[in-house]
């Protein structure tokens, strides 16, 4: 752990002006983002007297080993570059609010050519419209009534391509619950405006929608018409029941989110209503691990900024009204940041009568149930990891918690396409965004030995260039920049992440050895390797004679295996791609100048390989993007090839004779 007066800036160093500042670990990782009026008051409190720091504060000051500022013009400008800082870093010890993703949304993908309605869980896509979330009974059959009246795509793409090359719809557009954009049934535009009728209604414009269908009944009505004034009126009771399935809880001219939260000195869990037209249209959760000491008015301010500041964040998402137990802090600069977005007054209340707070009374509930809920969930998976962990940890004799770990394993069938794969586990959890994959080639795919000491090699030279990279450009005390994000210099993203306490390799002590050594060449001492034999699951360390027996009912035991087939399956299936390339492989590959755009530009042209085989040089040359030079090349690659072709041998596949 870093002594925080070792980076402590000098004094006058730190500007009076409002900025925002970052820590950084030793590994140039963005440990913390904040912002402040003045930084050099906000600053000095983080070095005036570390012992008087709460807890997590002083865990944060003492893991860093430097400090940056940013200088900004306002207060407003602030709170943007601090939200814009902590979305694109993620860093350790700020909060971070993760959805609960218990509930379906309703989402319209308004991006796609043909718009489609489906539920989805999950991660939030950009240019997709979410209505919810609901329960998973309910927006099925919301969805259900709503496509009779709507009859937007609902289709999977696959469903929509076989459709559009056959002619025919699917079952849905027979049935009247798809309006068959596949078949030109309905124009793209129109299609288009039939989704965002769909978005409309169910963003609160019922009535509007309800009313328009009377009066088209009406006047089928008045021409004697009763089949279609039939057909609209089942339509009008079908948005009835969706539209009146929401309880009215405020005055109609109500859009509003209430919030609430319930909180340990842990974690906190958020829910909010949100209220459109005075109905509940929906409610969401989000749950955050409290590794900041932050104030409720901050955490209110923090989950304001991760809410509503997402890209993928609909304008009309954001409502005029918005109701929280406590104001955030900076409340009227984050109201005009909202307002911006919005493009619209934005205001943030207390309630504190009536309907309002009653209401916001429910929320609450929901917010405790919510907490006992995910208490419930991750007891047993915190106290399984942490076991294994520790279990780990003192069977291998290590000084270090195993914060990080990552597993290497090696994949080829008979030394042809050899590849190698790195899978990730932070606190017991698998980090799939930092997965890695590696070809080998040349001597380093003789063996396996060779082939895990290039990839261990590979991964750690990497890591110690980029340590290097960032050491001779980082300022140690900070550094000054006039204006906005936009005059900020970032280092360039790690192709790797901060390196490992410990290494698992697939295999054993030859494996081991040539990771260890791998190591030992590039000058790191501080990284633990181990291997875990598949045969007897045995735990093997470097140069030893008798491998580590775990228990076989041992958490610690059960956490390697999982990580290792977890390298085994990543490497396994970038091996199967890589072969699968490789087995496809065409004679237009060899051709200079040929990329695969234009080599699929030529087979579209042609038809087929053969025709391409078949064609003069001017005939080639006819091709979109194939110059007089290029056509040439590809005529002399492929009729060399077909003269210099020879039958392949027959093989028996039982006993490998070549027959004649």
């Amino acid at each position: 752990m870093a002594d925080p007066a070792s980076y402590r800036p000098k004094p006058g160093e730190i500007p009076t002006d409002p900025g925002v500042y970052r820590f950084r670990d030793e590994h140039g990782r963005i440990i913390y983002v904040g912002k402040a009026k003045n930084l050099r008051s906000r600053l000095n409190s983080y070095f005036a007297n570390p012992a008087t720091l709460l807890p997590k504060t002083h865990a944060m000051v003492h893991h860093a080993a430097s400090v940056q500022w940013t200088i900004v013009g306002s207060e407003l400008e602030a709170l943007q570059l601090e939200y814009t800082w902590i979305k694109e870093f993620a860093p350790r010890y700020n909060l971070a609010f993760r959805d609960d993703k218990t509930y379906p949304y309703l989402a319209v993908s308004m991006s796609e050519k043909f718009p489609r309605v489906q539920v989805m869980r999950g991660e939030r896509r950009k240019g997709t419209k979410y209505f919810g979330p609901y329960t998973a009974g309910a927006i099925r059959e919301t969805m259900d009534t709503l496509l009779r009246v709507f009859p937007v795509r609902s289709c999977s793409t696959g469903v929509l391509r076989r459709a559009e090359r056959s002619g025919r719809p699917c079952l849905l557009g027979y049935i009247d619950k798809c309006a068959a954009p596949c078949v030109g049934r309905i124009s793209i535009e129109d299609h288009k405006a039939l989704a965002q009728d769909f978005c409309d209604f169910m963003g609160g414009e019922a009535k509007r929608f309800i009313g328009t269908l009377e009066k088209r009944m009406s006047a089928a009505v008045a021409e004697l018409d009763y089949e279609q004034a039939a057909r609209v009126r089942d339509d009008i009771i079908a948005l009835r029941k969706v539209f009146e399935r929401n309880a009215v809880v405020l005055t109609e001219d109500t859009n509003a989110d209430i919030f609430a939260v319930e909180q340990d000195d842990l974690e906190a869990a958020v829910q909010v209503f949100f209220v459109r037209g005075g109905r509940i249209r929906g409610q969401r959760g989000w749950v955050v691990e409290k590794v900041e000491d932050a104030s409720n008015a901050e955490l209110w301010e923090h989950l304001m900024q991760q809410v509503y500041g997402g890209e993928e964040q609909q304008q009309d998402a954001i409502p005029r009204q918005i109701l929280v137990p406590e104001l955030p802090a900076n409340h009227e600069y984050l109201a005009q940041w909202l307002g911006e977005l919005r493009q619209g007054k934005v205001s943030i209340k207390v309630p504190q009568r009536g309907e309002k707070a009653a209401l916001m009374d429910t929320v609450q509930i929901n917010a405790r149930q919510a907490m006992a809920l995910h208490k419930s969930r991750r007891a047993g998976d915190l106290t399984t990891r942490s076991l294994a962990l520790q279990e780990l940890q003192e069977a291998l004799d290590l000084p270090m918690p195993l914060l990080r770990i990552e597993c290497f394993d090696i994949s080829h069938v008979q030394g042809t396409n050899v590849v190698a794969s790195m899978v990730v586990v932070e606190d017991g959890i698998a980090k799939k965004s930092e997965y890695r994959k590696f070809a080998i080639t040349g001597e380093a795919a003789i063996d396996d030995t060779a082939s895990m000491y290039d990839v261990i090699t590979r991964r750690f030279r990497n890591y110690l260039a980029e340590k290097e990279t960032r050491a001779q450009g980082t300022l140690a005390s900070g550094e000054l920049v006039a204006g906005g994000a936009e005059d900020t210099v970032e280092a360039p993203k790690s192709k790797f992440a901060y390196p490992p306490n410990l290494v698992v390799v697939d295999g054993g002590i030859p494996q081991v050895n040539a990771a260890a050594r791998a190591l030992a060449d590039l000058g790191i001492t501080d990284v633990a390797v181990i291997g875990l034999a598949k045969r007897l699951e045995e735990v093997w360390v470097p140069e030893s004679d008798f491998p580590v027996i775990l228990p076989r009912s041992s958490e610690g035991l059960y956490l390697l295996q999982r990580i290792r087939d977890e390298a085994h399956r990543f490497a396994i299936t970038f091996h199967r791609a890589k072969r699968g390339k490789a087995m496809v492989a065409s004679v237009l590959d060899t051709v200079p100048g040929l990329g695969a755009a234009k080599q699929k530009t030529l087979l579209a042209h042609f038809g087929s390989l053969k025709k391409v085989r078949a064609a003069t040089v001017e005939e080639l040359a006819q091709a979109k993007g194939v110059g007089p030079v290029l056509a040439q090349a590809i005529h002399d690659t492929v009729n060399a090839s077909d003269q210099n072709l020879t039958p392949a041998p027959a093989i028996n596949m039982t006993t490998g004779e070549i027959l004649d």
